[in-house]
This record gives structure tokens, sequence and C-alpha cells, in this order.
């Protein structure tokens, strides 16, 4: 008989930094979100909506991939907690396909219930 342990916030989000820090984001997905979980992106995003469901963020993730030619530098904050909340800053050097070198800052809040991630919101 096997337990499954909830992981807290706080958890969640050590995890989380971890796995993106280390360029992981597809094993983030699969293991802190949950199934029904929300993307929210800005109404000025070029080329990426907001999308509801753990196969439609796959799907957005690996385009905006695509959109990237070659990434220079990535760079994310600790985490803050706050309840069900954890926000970190994120930055992002690359090139993009068709648009040259870029700089990106973007601040990403994350919603969690039951243990994992059920909506995520960028604001940049």
């Amino acid at each position: 008989m096997t337990t499954e342990t909830t992981l807290t916030t706080q958890q969640v989000a050590d995890h989380l930094v971890e796995l993106c820090r280390e360029g992981k984001f597809g094993i983030a997905q699969d293991e802190l979100y949950a199934e029904h979980a929300e993307s929210i992106e800005p109404e000025h995003a070029e080329g990426l909506q907001s999308v509801k469901g753990i196969d439609a963020i796959r799907k957005k993730g690996q385009q905006f991939q695509e959109m990237v030619e070659e990434t220079h530098d990535v760079s994310i904050t600790n985490p803050i907690v706050a309840g069900n909340y954890i926000s970190l800053g994120l930055t992002l050097e690359a090139t993009f396909k068709g648009r040259g070198r870029s700089k990106m800052e973007e601040l990403a809040v994350y919603e969690v219930k039951d243990g994992k991630i059920v909506k995520e919101q960028f604001f940049y």
C-alpha cells in the first residue's frame, strides 16, 4: 500500500525553481501541474494564448520553444510564497526566429491546490 504525500506550496515552489533552473520545464509540468491547470498570458502576448488543461499547456510550451532560435541566458529568482501562491521573476535572453536577439523579463504567479499547480499567469 502506497501513500502519496501532498506537497506544501513551499515544496512545490522549491521543486519548480530547481527544475526550471535546470531547463527541465516539461518535467516540471509533468510532476507539478494538475491535469486541469490553466495558463494565462497577457492580452498583448505575441503568438501565445491562454489555455486550459495540461496537454494544452505542454503544447503552448512547445510552441514557445519553436519560436526560439538560440537561448543565451535564463535566470529565475528565488520563489516568494504567500498562502497558496508562488511568484517568480524570470529573465530570458534569446534570439527569436524572425525577431533577433532580445531580453524578456516577466513575473510568473502560480496558484497551488492539493499540492499541484492549478494556474499560472504571466506578466510582461
